[in-house]
């Protein structure tokens, strides 16, 4: 769940207050003081995001005026020959600032852009630009549209496959030509080579097709969102970016958004011969599928498109060999989830090595990885325990495998960390090359020769290494030791563990500067308690949370039952039923919270974002509420209003399982026990604000009312002109009053 963009105005609604009335106070925010603490500024140092040469020995960063392309050596880090200057180059010129580039597979050409707008959340168009590095020659991407979406080299990278309005066109740079692929694409309607708003924002997916490694075929995905029911949202003239165009009428954003239940998109999968210019249909053989969240080639098998497909309820997955010149397609792999649903990663995450597939399952209760045959026989796992693996990165030249998992201890503590491991199978050997207690991540070269570690714990902000795969740490990239100079003395996270109904659960907590055990102070309890999330973690975050503690709040936040990190059975317990033992185990933090000698029970708020807002609203209607205030931020209010897959994931659809729709802070609306307030971006493409105003409508009804905060044109992450600063201020202002 999630996306972006204004600040706006408050509006009280009026009706019979459900909270004691308090003496007016200023409308002025802090939001000066808050801003280090918050995105963007709290940001730390990283690793410069670079571009790997196939070989793995340099890099390419963009330089800091935006106008070069610069190439670096990797293991010593010192800048060797440019290979791209605005200008300079030959042809053709870019006006402005270059936003991105990417690499040709061969190293040979660079695909650079400006002036993007964002489709979705993930998905932009802009205007492209192929560069051949030897010549110095610079075209634009298309010779007909200004802007493009979603290129994707060929394997020889003498051709690119890109969209323009729903269809799909390849630029042949040999002939210098623009080939059109579709013509059947139209908006709201059929869309070619890319995807539809649900699979991109629940999925991950931007790109729909995929290139033979011979460069004769082109297979891609078609969407036909025709019969997906549409939805809109009032534009403003707002005033971040404003729109000039409805300074006196408001207008409208118009696209395809299928709630639960509802129809999706018929995905249908499809060929281009690229030497006759036909298209194939392929006709999987399964009625069961709704989804292909993947395709992809096997490396160096023309013959061998990798169909990953999913039904509706999402807890089977069947990955099909297709032959995109025949059309016949082969089942290779079946996966099911005994109980649940299917982790994500199974099909967004698949790993396709030359010699096998990478498959991540929890066929054990635990997420691990597994080798699989092209033919579709099972080799054998990789990795195996009771801990997660969260994350593989391959296997270099002498056949070790990287991942990053959990220590494997026992401990449920255990879920708070994550180590860098290096395999070697033959021995079985496992090598920790991060610490176990804090976090590791790593990102290596195409040719695995190097990678780059990220590790830093709750005290220590990141610190970025590289390393050679066959030897020491060659340097430090990034220390962050100027960073951490700017938060010293700050509050600090201090971990515990709490019981719920007999089940342990982590927390971490915050107490205010310059705290005294005989005090009591004001409670803040922060979560998200989405299924497979975490938020309790030994990692480094610089949020609003160190300065609310600063404010003399004790901020808490626990991770209850159905977050990730903790094995199949904990997340599942939520399945067919979100919500319920979200709010027990919420209502146990303020219980337990309550107890401590240095909290006061009377002053205990709940806040969340998104997820987080629905539990918020959930647990600020329970019965037994103790909450004195809740905060709720574009919250969900009801699983009917949301998306498809997301929420048939895990309750599948209202027609299945009406009871698991039915409670919802929608429905328990006139249970309001505590003050609350309500913020959300009326531009929010992903939890509209008909969740908000349904919510309201039904306080409404029951003689109650609510606070509320809105921003026009913004979207769900509610960042853009330094936005998100007056969220969190607005939030501490509001606990302030009540707390």
């Amino acid at each position: 769940m999630t996306r972006i963009q204004i600040v706006g105005a408050a509006f009280a609604l009026s009706a019979l207050l459900c909270a004691p009335s308090v003496e007016a106070t200023s409308p002025k925010l802090d939001t000066a003081g808050i801003a280090k603490y918050v995105y963007p500024m709290n940001r730390p140092g990283s690793a410069a995001d670079p571009v790997y040469m196939p070989d793995g020995e340099s890099y390419l960063v963009m330089s800091a005026d935006k106008r070069r392309i610069l190439r670096y050596n990797t293991a010593d880090g010192k800048e060797l020959d440019p290979v791209f200057d605005a200008a300079t180059t030959r042809e053709s010129s870019i006006k402005g600032e270059i936003e991105g580039f990417i690499l040709s597979p061969d190293g040979s050409k660079l695909l650079v852009w400006n002036d993007s707008e964002p489709v979705y959340r993930r998905s932009s168009k802009a205007r492209h630009y192929i560069y051949e590095i030897k010549r110095n020659i610079l075209r634009p991407l298309s010779k007909e549209d200004n802007k493009q979406q979603a290129p994707l080299f060929s394997p020889d990278s003498r051709m690119v496959a890109f969209v323009v309005d729903n269809n799909i066109r390849i630029r042949k740079w040999d002939y210098d030509t623009e080939v059109p692929v579709t013509t059947d694409g139209a908006k709201n309607k059929i869309i070619n080579g890319i995807p539809d708003w649900v699979y991109e924002e629940e999925f991950s997916a931007v790109c729909s097709m995929a290139w033979a490694p011979d460069n004769m075929t082109l297979c891609f995905l078609k969407y036909n969102e025709t019969d997906v029911p549409e939805y809109f949202l009032t534009m403003y003239r707002g005033a971040c970016d404003p729109r000039d165009e409805y300074t006196l009428y408001p207008g409208q954003y118009r696209y395809k958004y299928p709630v639960a239940g509802e129809k999706n998109s018929y995905v249908t999968l499809h060929s281009y011969d690229v030497d006759n210019r036909k298209i194939k249909d392929v006709k999987l053989p399964d009625s069961r599928i709704e989804y292909i969240p993947r395709i992809a080639f096997a490396p160096g098998n023309p013959d061998c498109l990798l169909t990953v497909t999913l039904n509706r309820d999402q807890n089977r997955l069947e990955i099909y060999s297709v032959n995109p010149r025949s059309t016949v397609s082969k089942s290779l792999i079946v996966e099911e989830a005994k109980s649940g649903w299917l982790n994500p990663m199974a099909y967004e995450n698949l790993t396709l090595r030359d010699d096998c597939i990478v498959l991540f399952s929890e066929r054990t209760g635990w997420n691990h990885l597994y080798k699989y045959s092209y033919a579709g026989s099972l080799i054998g796992p990789i990795t195996s325990g009771d801990y997660d693996v969260t994350a593989y990165y391959g296997c270099d030249a002498l056949g070790n495998e990287y991942y990053q998992a959990e220590p494997a201890t026992g401990n449920i503590s255990d879920a708070l960390n994550r180590v860098v491991y290096r395999l070697t199978p033959k021995s079985g050997k496992k090598e920790e090359l991060t610490a176990a207690e804090g976090w590791g991540s790593a990102s290596f070269t195409p040719a695995m020769n190097y990678y780059t570690v990220n590790y830093s714990n709750a005290t220590t902000p990141p610190v970025y290494t590289l390393h050679a795969t066959r030897g020491k740490t060659r340097r430090i990239i990034e220390d962050n030791s100027d960073y951490a100079a700017r938060y010293a003395g700050a509050p600090q996270k201090e971990f515990f563990t709490m019981q719920s109904d007999g089940v342990s659960l982590n927390g971490y907590m915050i107490k205010p500067a310059g705290f005294n055990q005989n005090e009591r102070y004001p409670v803040i309890i922060w979560q998200y308690s989405g299924p497979g999330s975490q938020e309790v973690f030994n990692r480094w975050q610089m949020d609003w949370d160190v300065y609310a503690a600063g404010q003399g709040f004790l901020v808490v936040c626990v991770d209850g039952r159905g977050t990730g990190g903790r094995g199949t059975a904990f997340r599942n317990v939520v399945y067919r039923q979100l919500g319920k033992y979200e709010t027990i185990d919420q209502l146990n933090v303020a219980r337990y919270v309550a107890s401590l000698p240095y909290a006061d029970s009377s002053r205990i708020g709940i806040a969340g974002w998104s997820y987080g807002g629905y539990e918020a609203l959930m647990c600020a209607t329970a019965k037994s509420a103790p909450y004195a205030a809740a905060v709720a931020i574009a919250p969900v209010t009801s699983w009917r209003f949301y998306d498809s897959i997301y929420s048939e994931r895990f309750l599948l659809t209202p027609q299945q399982n009406a009871s698991g729709y039915d409670d919802s802070p929608l429905t328990r609306a006139a249970d309001l026990q505590c003050p609350l307030l309500m913020m959300y971006g009326t531009a929010d493409d992903n939890v509209h604000p008909e969740n908000t105003l349904e919510f309201v409508a039904q306080l409404q009804q029951n003689g109650l009312a609510c606070d509320m905060f809105v921003f026009p044109n913004m979207n769900h992450s509610i960042n853009g002109c330094d936005a998100r600063r007056v969220v969190y201020a607005k939030m501490i202002d509001y606990f302030k009053k009540y707390l």
